[in-house]
């Protein structure tokens, strides 16, 4: 259940330009593109779903913006100010409005730590509070999110998958910053949990103003926070627009394929949804695509010479009045075409 969207005409809070992200593999192995060229905004008080199979760039996006991954071709900006190579002193003044939650609960705390320890690390960076300050916002962080103040005094390895991942989103939230990254960040739980952990982002969210980059692999779990979303292949961006309205009526291939993945109650609506449609099997082993055609062109059913021969741009579908950053795009050289079919 999403907030409601942000205002029209808004600045956006983060722009990437044409991102590109490449790995090294050897002197005998060109290196691997993971991001190709990717450009995205997201708005004050917007969630940006980025989604995806594994391998897709979503998370290398994410690393990107946040300085943990050397970017090769593009720009970052954030609050219109260029963050693609700051430094490090500029990085840690950053992080007080750019935050991060990761995906494993497990993990990402300290386990030798106590709660309260671990988030007033953020507040003693940026604001050095006295101890009673720093209790104080402790205690009324962990409220916000569903735990009780006496939460800090206790350790990682005394709460839940569940509790450990509020706890990880208390501590993005000390600083108060403007944009949280938020990285797969329920998919280690039950899906009971994920849940309430959702709803509770959704809060936050309109409590306290934030915008979100929101990375999952599983679509509907997108959906259910996002107002807009852009779907990854291989780095590139396959399609993009309003979270209910791509869910709905999708059209480039790759998203059809990811919505016919999500499990169905009723079986022969099932095999409907999943059934390769007319224009051909899709390989079980496709090969890799070439590097000037449709990243997607090997796998896919509706693919024409053309597909394979020259990458498609990402351009407007739908509506001809649809304008801004909430209208539908599609990299398909047969969108208009898909758009029609039900």
């Amino acid at each position: 259940m999403t907030t409601a969207p942000p205002a029209a005409g808004s600045p956006p809070l983060l722009e990437l330009d044409g991102l590109t992200v490449e790995f090294g593999q050897g002197r005998r192995r060109p290196p691997l593109r993971a991001v190709d060229g990717v450009s995205l905004s997201v708005a004050p008080g917007e969630t940006l779903g980025l989604v995806g199979e594994s391998g897709s760039g979503k998370s290398t996006i994410g690393r990107a913006v946040l300085g943990l991954t050397r970017v090769h071709a593009g720009a970052i900006r954030f609050e219109g100010v260029d963050i693609t190579r700051a430094t490090p002193r500029a990085r840690r003044d950053l992080s007080a409005r750019l935050q991060v939650v990761f995906q494993d609960p497990y993990s990402s705390l300290n386990p030798a730590r106590t709660i309260g320890g671990t988030l007033a690390e953020p507040l003693l960076v940026h604001e050095r509070p006295t101890a009673r300050q720093a209790a104080e916002k402790v205690a009324d962080m962990l409220e916000r999110v569903g735990l009780p103040p006496e939460t800090a005094d206790r350790y990682p390895t005394q709460f839940s998958g569940g509790q450990r991942q509020r706890i990880a989103i208390a501590r993005a939230l000390m600083p108060g910053p403007r944009l949280v990254i938020c990285d797969e960040p329920v998919s280690a739980l039950d899906l009971s949990v994920q849940a309430q952990v959702m709803n509770l982002l959704a809060e936050l969210q309109e409590a306290m103003g934030l915008s979100y980059l929101f990375v999952a692999h599983d679509l509907p779990v997108v959906r259910h926070l996002s107002h807009r979303i852009v779907v990854l292949y291989r780095g590139r961006v396959m399609e993009t627009g309003p979270a209910e309205e791509l869910y709905a009526r999708p059209v480039h291939p790759y998203t059809r394929m990811l919505i016919a993945a999500v499990p169905e109650p009723d079986p022969g609506r099932q095999r409907s949804r999943r059934a390769v449609p007319q224009g051909g099997a899709v390989a079980a082993r496709p090969p890799l695509a070439t590097a000037t055609g449709c990243a997607f062109a090997p796998r896919c059913a509706h693919a024409l010479d053309l597909c394979h021969r020259e990458r498609p741009l990402l351009l407007p579908v739908g509506a001809p009045d649809r304008s801004g950053p909430a209208a539908r795009s599609a990299a398909c050289h047969r969108a208009a075409d898909l758009l029609t079919q039900r």
